[in-house]
């Protein structure tokens, strides 16, 4: 599962990893906080394996730890993508052979459903609702699953391409597209963060749902 980092925890984070490897009180003095406070923020990121923790010995001293940002915890840092995406997507759709355009975005397409290729096993639409749900969570994402009306609504809480659909709302088309494939049916985009909404909806379309999965 993606871990989802605060901003404050991807700041210390950052900085830790500026020092390579420090004690407590090295860090206290870089960031001007108690050393409980480290020490608990400390422990949280080594619970989520983004930071360890390592004995060294000097001379006839007492050993003491020092703390270093892992490799998963580099990734983590790296994790922002959103220029790059940008780049490419406008590239994409400046390719001028349409037939070779359609192409990619074709196999971009099926690349995101072969990502979520096991939630067309379960049997009712309501099933696959709930296993998409647990998948995008599995990547970080902040949906939930609304059933209170007759068929069901996923909610994006933050939308995953505010920046990149600021630019072009097209990848919302691509998402509708992908999350219909996977569901097996036809779901509208009834509110979208581009409007001005809190969140992002896809809601089902009445009989357009299958009951069991081929």
């Amino acid at each position: 599962m993606k871990t989802a980092l605060e901003q404050n925890d991807r700041e210390f984070l950052n900085e830790l990893h500026r020092l390579g490897a420090a004690t407590v009180q090295e860090i206290c003095a870089k960031i001007g906080v108690t050393a409980t406070a480290v020490r608990q923020r400390l422990s949280r990121l080594q619970s989520l394996e983004l930071v360890t923790r390592e004995m060294q010995r000097k001379g006839r001293g007492r050993p003491h730890y020092v703390y270093r940002v892992t490799n998963s915890g580099l990734r983590e840092l790296g994790d922002n993508y959103a220029d790059l995406a940008i780049t490419l997507w406008r590239e994409l759709h400046r390719i001028e052979e349409p037939e070779i355009r359609e192409r990619v975005v074709q196999r971009v397409r099926e690349s995101f459903i072969a990502r979520y290729g096991h939630v067309a096993l379960e049997s009712t639409l309501q099933e696959r609702f709930m296993a998409l749900q647990t998948a995008l969570v599995d990547r970080g994402y902040d949906v939930e699953i609304d059933q209170a009306g007759s068929l069901p609504i996923l909610r994006e809480n933050n939308c995953p391409y505010q920046e990149l659909a600021s630019v072009d709302s097209s990848i919302c088309e691509l998402e509708q597209e992908v999350f219909e494939k996977v569901l097996g049916a036809s779901v509208t985009l009834t509110e979208c963060c581009l409007d001005g909404h809190h969140c992002c909806e896809f809601q089902a379309v009445a009989g357009t749902e299958k009951t069991q999965k081929q």
